[in-house]
């Protein structure tokens, strides 16, 4: 049976952290701040982990990665 690739589009998008986890950008950062507070647009800087949930599914695609 051949090795499992990684999903390349999903490689580009998260990345592991020390413990396992998965790290990802926040959305709604590329247009339309006006509708958004300082504190929002500030907060949507920073990154996020992947929910528990999301977690599921993302994983195996990844499953190359280190």
């Amino acid at each position: 049976m051949p090795k499992q690739k990684t999903h390349r589009g999903s490689a580009k998008r998260f990345k592991r952290t020390g413990t396992g986890k998965l790290k990802r950008a926040s959305a709604f950062t590329s247009h339309r701040f006006h509708g958004k507070t300082k504190k929002q647009r500030r907060q949507l800087r920073k990154s996020q982990l992947v929910s528990e949930s999301d977690m599921k599914r993302i994983a195996p695609q990844l499953s190359q990665m280190k």
